[in-house]
């Protein structure tokens, strides 16, 4: 079957960001790579960039959530545009809440995690790097687990 894994475009702050991910989900980065790792003659890399991330992967569950700065020669990505949410599925309501409170922490929460019919519960928010993310838990499935 095949994955979903994410990917977040930053402006030199991806770094920051996915520490602040780890800190909430655990685990360790499968994978990262800085600018200056892949500098040479075909593609140089300024001093200021050299320190800057060109890929990052934390695993979480079965998938990863994979980021990169953008160098400046590709123009700034608009932290506060209307991004796709990353959409997170909780094993459990303590899980999901635990997620909800770390990943929103200095953000801005648009729908509180709140109940839902069945014992569900949903939240929505920005967290502090303009990422937006759908936190649920649904003790009866996820509802497109059969389409």
């Amino acid at each position: 079957m095949a994955q979903i894994n994410p990917h977040i475009n930053f402006n030199g702050n991806a770094e920051a960001a996915f520490l602040f991910y780890q800190s909430v989900f655990g685990g360790k980065f499968s994978k990262m790579i800085r600018f200056k790792d892949i500098a040479g003659p075909e593609f140089p890399v300024s001093e200021k960039e050299a320190d800057r991330i060109m890929l990052i992967a934390l695993p979480i569950g079965n998938n990863l959530l994979l980021a990169n700065d953008v160098p400046e020669f590709m123009g700034k990505t608009n932290e506060n545009e209307h991004r796709s949410k990353i959409s997170i599925t909780a094993g459990s309501r303590e899980e999901a809440e635990k997620l909800f409170y770390g990943l929103s922490a200095g953000g801005t929460v648009e729908i509180p995690i709140s109940e839902t019919p069945g014992e569900a519960c949903f939240g929505m928010f920005r967290d502090k790097y303009g990422i937006e993310w759908m936190v649920e838990y649904d003790p009866a499935g996820f509802a497109g687990a059969e389409l």
